[in-house]
């Protein structure tokens, strides 16, 4: 019985008491369902007498014994302990925490996946690296978070676009043109360029496409070359991702935003609303109507747009294409972007608290990396994946919360040690595939099934941990935390390895080499171990990071 399926249960029973006139108060949407601090009290316990009692006229532990009452009638529950002032504590038997690991083996790739986020419509803009230049340690923090909350949503039911938004518009892309057409000329960049080595295997790779580019008068050649070295730019950036596990729905050009009208259009709207003033033959949009701490300018007095235009522009278009809910992820240097963000939010009519969402995330660092060779001054993602794996990378990013700081250290990466906990997760899975097979070859397979059998307190254990797997998903994808899930599998490869040292799958051999009979403790087990495999993948699965079958 899940913490989910006990969450029904006891709304069910609240409903019934209800009805039956024993109890007067609205029906919760949801029943907390939560593990007791100690376990010797119950497997679960809920507060929900504590929440209510008051709205219902009477003491906490009277409303409790009313609901205790009717939770020992139902099937599975074996026993029920009212404790304090009104904690409701659950036992439930073995049969029916048992069954837990055929619902989960059953249940496959999608066990875990819940409704708490459905009907949600979310925007997901993260990276939004710059496409002058290759992905580097910078990106690479919010790479992993990004997608991993990406699919976090996703599995919570919610409706989500991963977006990238290309700033391939401004002064930054004719600088970035002139350092690729300066060095097909075989020259030095020019000041404030881009001086690293890959801007010389743009220029090499674009001669090699359009030779002719080097006789052109530059006037002539900068827009071609410009737009050739964006496109192979872009190419290695979309590459770098691939190669990280990162998925991107839409890379949306904040380029459309001005050559198809859509930044004036949206000061007009923005206009409509109100918030819109012209002063000193700029046209100004009042931010701090909404806490901002002074206006920002859209259009400058000679007409040009700014960047804040094209951000608010770019908001619009979001709400535009239908996403209620806008998240953006952030690096640490942008802090000064949430009120402004919040207020074109605002602005635009939408409720700041609600219709958008502005993540910062804080540095990271890793001990030892070499700055590229490629690139200068930077420490390259492609580098950093030849190096470390992406497997490493991302469960080590995933682990903590996006506004604390982390340093890496390469050499746990590396190290195939309990200490590094992506080996120690991925090993608790590839252990489990080697239990299978070792069953398998005995001759234990999943024909029967007896829920009652798993009776040993680290299977009771163990059922425990898995019980907790989708509400540990949404409550991940709810407050955007994959580090949640992380700890999560840790503490549950704990369970299972713990397992895994006294319970035995595949039947005994005696040291003359007869085999004991396969027994149903056998199947049973069989079930439990390969529910543990799967709630492993499917955790793994929402980070990015593989499972495997051997290591």
């Amino acid at each position: 019985m899940t913490p989910e399926e006990l969450s029904t249960v006891v709304k069910s029973v609240l409903a019934e008491a209800v009805e039956a006139g024993e109890l007067s108060v609205d029906l919760p949407e949801n029943v907390v369902i939560e593990r007791p601090k100690n376990r010797e009290h119950g497997d679960w316990a809920t507060t929900i007498a504590l929440q209510l009692a008051k709205k219902a006229g009477m003491a906490p532990r009277g409303f409790a014994e009313i609901l205790g009452a009717r939770l020992e009638q139902v099937a599975g529950v074996e026993r029920i302990e009212i404790a304090g002032p009104g904690f409701i504590n659950i036992t439930v038997d073995s049969a029916a925490a048992g069954e837990l690991a055929r619902t989960i083996v059953e249940a496959g790739d999608s066990f875990g996946h819940n409704t708490a986020l459905a009907g949600r419509t979310v925007n997901l803009e993260f990276v939004s690296a710059n496409p002058t230049g290759p992905l580097h340690l910078g990106h690479t923090r919010w790479a992993a978070l990004g997608d991993a909350i990406g699919r976090l949503l996703r599995a919570s039911g919610a409706t989500v676009a991963n977006e990238y938004y290309v700033n391939d518009a401004g002064n930054q892309m004719n600088v970035f043109g002139l350092s690729v057409l300066s060095r097909i000329h075989g020259e030095d960049v020019p000041e404030g360029g881009y001086p690293g080595e890959y801007v010389v295997e743009l220029a090499q790779e674009i001669l090699a496409a359009r030779p002719d580019v080097k006789d052109m008068p530059r006037e002539q050649a900068l827009p071609i070359v410009r737009e050739l070295g964006y496109q192979a730019q872009m190419g290695q950036i979309k590459d770098t991702l691939s190669s990280f596990g990162v998925h991107f729905d839409v890379f949306y050009s904040e380029q459309t935003l001005h050559s198809e009208g859509k930044v004036a259009a949206a000061v007009e709207t923005l206009r409509e609303q109100g918030h819109i003033e012209d002063r000193d033959g700029a046209v100004w949009l009042r931010t701090t109507d909404f806490g901002d701490d002074k206006d920002r300018v859209l259009f400058k007095a000679d007409g040009e747009p700014t960047y804040f235009a094209a951000d608010a522009a770019y908001y619009l278009s979001k709400r535009e294409r239908g996403f209620s809910e806008k998240i953006y992820l952030l690096g640490a240097d942008h802090h000064g972007y949430v009120s402004r963000l919040k207020a074109i939010a605002a602005c635009a009519g939408d409720d700041p608290e609600h219709n958008i969402e502005v993540l910062i995330g804080q540095l990271m660092s890793i001990r030892g990396a070499k700055l590229s060779k490629r690139a200068g001054n930077i420490i390259e993602l492609t580098e950093l994946i030849e190096w470390l794996g992406a497997d490493a990378l991302r469960y080590t990013l995933a682990r903590f919360p996006a506004n604390s700081p982390i340093d890496v250290d390469p050499e746990l990466l590396q190290s195939r040690t309990n200490d590094n906990p992506v080996f120690y997760v991925q090993y608790a899975h590839a252990r489990s595939r080697n239990a299978a097979r070792n069953a398998e070859a005995a001759g234990v397979d999943r024909e029967s099934f007896d829920a009652g059998l798993l009776t040993h307190e680290t299977e009771e254990e163990l059922l425990a941990h898995l019980g907790r797997f989708t509400s540990v998903v949404a409550s991940a994808a709810e407050l955007r935390e994959p580090h949640r899930v992380a700890r999560y599998l840790e503490s549950l490869a704990s369970a299972y390895h713990g397992w895994y040292a006294v319970c035995r799958v595949a039947p005994s051999v005696s040291p003359d080499g007869v085999q004991d009979p396969v027994t149903d403790l056998n199947r049973t087990r069989l079930w439990l171990n390969d529910a543990t495999a799967q709630v492993l993948r499917n955790g793994l699965a929402l980070l990015g990071v593989t499972a495997p079958e051997r290591m």
